[in-house]
């Protein structure tokens, strides 16, 4: 019986849980760190582990993306240098993982949920770390084209987040500074122009 080929990842893999990690294991080729849900926020040892990854090379952190998963990303994000977090966020989806006998509070799949082909769109673009270092070294995007768009600093802005969120795949509820890395590495500055509809786009 042949298996399918498994996508490298240069980056160690931060997710919640070991259902998480299994999932993962079975199509990328990485090193997958689990959090072991809010148990980070006690485990000294698991703390210092991700500092040390940290110093070495960037992290991808791939959580939940209901209130649980929000406050561990939250955590790490506070806890590890924000340059050397890789957020990636999986889609709000409603469902019920398979081994579950009921959906979670919200009603949201987990990491563990997602279809195949949906985590290696996710992760695609990681696989080479030479470029995804000079995707966020080049893009100049910034809080004020945050702010001159709209996704910040006005009544509305929470509502236009999400619905650039929606466009991207990503979950709603972002606040500015998380939108604003994932951005940087998933668009290049045109294309996020052209996402927010800019008159003058950039060549």
């Amino acid at each position: 019986m042949s298996t399918k080929p498994k996508l490298p990842i240069p980056y160690p893999v931060v997710v919640e849980g070991k259902y998480d990690k299994i999932r993962l294991s079975n199509l990328i080729d990485a090193q997958i760190i689990v959090t072991d849900g809010f148990g980070v926020f006690r485990k000294e040892e698991k703390r210092l582990l991700l500092r040390r990854l940290a110093a070495a090379s960037p992290l991808i952190v791939l959580t939940d993306s209901d209130g649980g998963g929000k406050i561990i990303r939250s955590h790490l994000s506070g806890m590890l240098p924000k340059d050397k977090i890789i957020p990636l966020y999986i889609p709000q989806i409603k469902g019920k993982e398979r081994r579950k006998d009921a959906p979670g509070a919200q009603g949201l799949l987990g990491v563990e949920g997602m279809e195949r082909e949906l985590l290696l769109r996710l992760f695609a673009p990681y696989a080479d770390a030479e470029a995804v270092s000079r995707r966020a070294a080049e893009n100049p995007l910034s809080k004020t084209d945050l702010y001159v768009d709209g996704l910040t600093g006005q009544e509305n802005s929470a509502a236009r987040r999400d619905a650039l969120a929606e466009k991207l795949g990503l979950p709603a509820g972002m606040t500015p500074n998380a939108l604003l890395a994932a951005l940087r590495l998933l668009c290049t500055y045109r294309e996020y122009c052209l996402l927010v509809g800019r008159e003058e786009i950039p060549d």
